[in-house]
């Protein structure tokens, strides 16, 4: 197993709804901490977005461990950012079997 270079600040964000007053929901993200990580592009695509082409890529983002139900160990529907960039996590699974490390499996979208 190749080492991991915690080399990358990346900040954890959690969806955040607010009620509207008029009884619907407005979404906002809450941060809830910087990790270190490091960030391996996968392969990429395009996909059609509600009102145009959006290039979907995928990455793999490995972080430091954290037991399952930790306030610190990434969740499937939130995201990571690294300043305008946002890595939407589709998944999160140990790298190896003491859970030294986590992998989050995430795509980023650009407008294409």
């Amino acid at each position: 197993m190749k080492p991991v270079h915690l080399s990358r600040p990346l900040t954890l964000e959690a969806p955040l709804q607010t009620p509207d007053g008029m009884g619907g929901f407005t979404e906002s993200w809450a941060t809830l901490g910087t990790v270190w990580a490091e960030v391996t592009p996968g392969s990429g695509r395009e996909t059609a977005g509600e009102e145009a082409s959006l290039s979907a890529i995928s990455f793999r983002i490995t972080l430091r461990g954290a037991p399952q139900g930790a306030a610190q160990r990434p969740k499937v529907g939130q995201r990571l950012r690294d300043g305008g960039r946002i890595f939407a996590i589709l998944a999160v699974t140990e790298r190896d079997p003491a859970g030294r490390y986590l992998i989050c499996f995430a795509r980023e979208e650009i407008p294409a």
